[in-house]
């Protein structure tokens, strides 16, 4: 494994960390403001663009930091292990960079699935306007009325009816159906209950403007609206008809295409999360040397130095599996790193909220407010811990994948 940062890396790696820390940071406090406007003023829409993010959307095309997420000639051409160290400088402004850089989610999954498995016209009208950044998308797969960790529970319909599909179901956490930019929906439902469980469900593409889609409330989480991946909704489905065309890749097809997606969603996550742990510690340091309690400075209190120290441990050990799986995903396939892609989306995001919340403990009060990041933070990292599935279907999964190797009557490895 060679996890050295080659110089394409490099050059993207000094201007996005500049980019970073010259404007983006900087730019936090007139984003917030921007949202706190929207919310206070009648009409106001808190998950639209804000100015701020025009501009630094504006900026980051400047500066060649966009799409990067994206393999292939569509993006920047990148591997997973070289966009590691990108998503982890984005993670730093978890709810600012990515936007800024068009590879926030729910779009960049949803991108993904369109290159991958969308039509020509699909493709044409749905993927180059996400691709330029003049919409955006949301992705509507779990259901209030079922445990859509198991995904083969999806209860939403979806019915041929000669040249058209039509949709029926509700659908909430609905990521990005906020944003009032947010033109398509992938939605998906089932449409054969009688095949083989993984076989009942496909992905189809639905219009945000077709008849019988109603966007019927805001899910927040833990009190923050998501404002940069367009919120979380819950959505209505009734009798809603779109063109054959709109499946994506085929009937029955549902189950494995959200597979490939969340793979690379659950890897992205937990690189933003690299650099949220680094902000957190960051903030921790600076605090730690700033703040005298009984005497002394922060920093020369055994407690104080143990969090850093077993911070710095867990953060550096972190990446590096994230790197092994990068390595993997690139090398062998998402398949082949289908175990390591588990265990990260396991580990990073309980090990990192445990790092913000130390770091909410150092500074106290001002830990819980709006003074600082970290609130919302920790907030966004225990998200995550339910995002792209819950730890406990990840751990029963690779559990029993591990315990699988000593089985009796197994041939030993």
């Amino acid at each position: 494994m060679e996890f050295s940062i080659d110089h394409k890396t490099a050059a993207l790696a000094e201007k996005a960390s500049r980019f970073l820390h010259e404007e983006v940071i900087p730019a936090e406090a007139e984003h917030a403001a921007e949202i706190r406007a929207a919310i206070s003023q009648d009409g106001g829409n808190p998950w639209a663009r804000t100015n701020t993010v025009k501009r630094l959307s504006a900026r980051a095309r400047e500066l060649g930091l966009w799409n990067l997420f994206l393999p292939g000639e569509d993006g920047a051409g990148l591997t997973q292990v070289q966009y590691a160290t990108l998503a982890e400088i984005s993670g730093w402004s978890p709810n600012l960079m990515p936007v800024a850089m068009n590879c926030a989610a729910p779009d960049s999954g949803n991108m993904e699935m369109l290159r991958d498995f969308a039509g020509p016209d699909e493709k044409s009208r749905w993927l180059e306007p996400l691709l330029s950044g003049d919409i955006r998308s949301a992705f509507c797969m779990t259901e209030p009325e079922v445990a859509s960790s198991d995904a083969r529970n999806i209860q939403a319909s979806i019915t041929r009816d000669g040249d058209e599909y039509v949709v029926n179901g509700r659908k909430w956490f609905s990521s990005g159906a906020m944003n009032p930019e947010a033109e398509i929906f992938i939605v998906m439902g089932k449409s054969d209950p009688d095949a083989e469980p993984h076989r009942q469900q496909s992905m189809i593409l639905v219009p945000r403007d077709a008849p019988g889609v109603r966007v019927l409330r805001p899910l927040s989480v833990f009190g923050y609206l998501d404002h940069d991946h367009g919120g979380h909704a819950e959505v209505e489905f009734e009798n809603v008809r779109v063109p054959a065309a709109n499946m994506l890749k085929g009937e029955g097809e549902g189950f494995a295409i959200a597979q490939a997606r969340l793979g690379p969603g659950r890897i992205h996550h937990c690189m933003r999360l690299l650099g949220m742990a680094e902000r957190a510690l960051d903030l921790a340091g600076r605090r730690a040397w700033d703040r005298v309690a009984f005497g002394k400075p922060l920093a020369k209190h055994g407690t104080v130095r143990e969090f850093i120290a077993n911070a710095r441990i867990t953060v550096e050990s972190l990446r590096l599996l994230t790197l092994k799986t990068a390595w993997l995903m690139d090398t062998v396939g998402n398949r082949e790193a289908h175990t390591e892609i588990q265990a990260i989306k396991i580990a990073v995001p309980r090990e990192v909220q445990s790092i913000i919340d130390e770091a909410i403990q150092l500074f106290g009060g001002a830990g819980l407010t709006q003074d600082t990041p970290l609130a919302e933070l920790f907030a966004a990292a225990r998200g995550l811990r339910l995002a792209d599935g819950p730890d406990a279907a990840h751990l029963a999964s690779l559990g029993r994948s591990e315990l699988r190797k000593y089985e009796p009557g197994r041939a030993q490895q």
